[in-house]
């Protein structure tokens, strides 16, 4: 063995196995390659940071019926790329519907991730996704995009914290392939978050437990008056609102929504569809601007008590506060 490549051998990160001709193939001298090692692929944050996403982006794109089952699959040509952009800043691109060859597919890549940079309004270039490393199906460049595109769309969307893997970047030298390890940062730690501004329901929670009960009972009392023409009731709240659907009818009913059936889950069977239902309601309730504290949608599917009186408690607000102003009488002061 020459020395040089020896010397490089010895340099490679610790656990890090010596790059294969494989995983090098194609890559020309002096350019680099990320990957990510099969431990990195396992890690359960990491894995749980995908389905967030993907639960993310089937929701917003359930009305044109388009679902993602791989986020290394099925980003890479920016077909939906272009759907989820025109979805959430509700821009019209000048780019091609369909594109079948890989270099119309690269061309309407690039215009979308123009305008996807144009829109999260970034002052710097930026490296961590570009136009070859998504049409490459680069997973980490994709997932470092569609997090900077649910932080900047979606801010209440409970993205799993510090999530962090380990990423292998080859090189091809004169001497041959060389290994490098980094750690990559997808999302912020949880840190950033534990400093959100608390609102009413904090201070109920904390310093007026005795006083829970009393609120739940006319926030109970208000929905069932709502429901009524349903034939639905609740009883208990912390779990009849955990699958989305009673949640689901009671916005249609208060905001005049009209809910296909295709958009929702009317009898989920499983944590996802319960998952589904939850954040749309929640993006429902977003866009109505009636959700000012974020609520992790998971929070609601796990019956957590705050979290779905808080969303309630939104709802009773706008329209028992409306209810009562139009039965005061005319030239009543405010």
């Amino acid at each position: 063995m020459e020395p040089e490549p020896l010397y490089n051998l010895l340099q490679l990160p610790k656990d890090v196995a010596p790059p294969t001709e494989e995983e090098g193939e194609g890559l020309p001298q002096g350019e680099k390659k990320k990957y990510l090692p099969p431990n990195s692929r396992k890690d359960p944050k990491f894995i749980e940071l995908q389905k967030v996403l993907m639960e993310w982006i089937n929701a917003t794109l359930l009305p044109e019926h388009i679902v993602v089952r791989s986020l290394e699959e099925d980003m890479f040509d920016g077909l939906i790329l272009h759907h989820l952009l025109q979805k959430l800043a509700g821009l019209q691109l000048e780019a091609e519907e369909i594109a079948l060859t890989a270099a119309s597919q690269r061309r309407k890549l690039q215009v979308v991730l123009g305008a996807v940079n144009q829109s999260l309004q970034l002052e710097e270039p930026q490296d961590m996704w570009s136009v070859e490393a998504i049409f490459n199906k680069d997973l980490l460049a994709t997932l470092h995009l569609l997090v900077a595109l649910a932080q900047r769309f979606q801010p209440n969307l409970a993205l799993p914290p510090n999530v962090r893997v380990e990423a292998v970047t080859i090189e091809r030298t004169k001497s041959g392939l060389k290994s490098e390890k980094s750690v990559e940062q997808l999302t912020a730690s949880s840190t950033d978050k534990d400093q959100a501004l608390k609102d009413v329901f904090d201070e109920l929670f904390k310093l007026a437990p005795e006083k829970v009960g009393a609120v739940k009972e006319a926030i109970v009392s208000f929905v069932n008056q709502k429901l009524e023409r349903l034939g639905l009731s609740v009883q208990d709240p912390d779990t009849q609102f955990a699958d989305g659907v009673i949640l689901l009818l009671l916005i249609g009913q208060l905001e005049g929504f009209f809910l296909h059936l295709k958009e929702f889950y009317l009898t989920p069977s499983s944590p996802a569809e319960m998952l589904h239902n939850v954040t749309l309601a929640l993006a429902l309730l977003k866009d109505e601007g009636l959700l000012s504290h974020p609520v992790n949608p998971e929070d609601i599917v796990n019956k957590d008590a705050k979290s779905t009186l808080r969303v309630l408690y939104s709802l009773f607000y706008k329209h028992k506060l409306k209810a009562n102003e139009d039965k005061r009488p005319q030239g009543t002061p405010n």
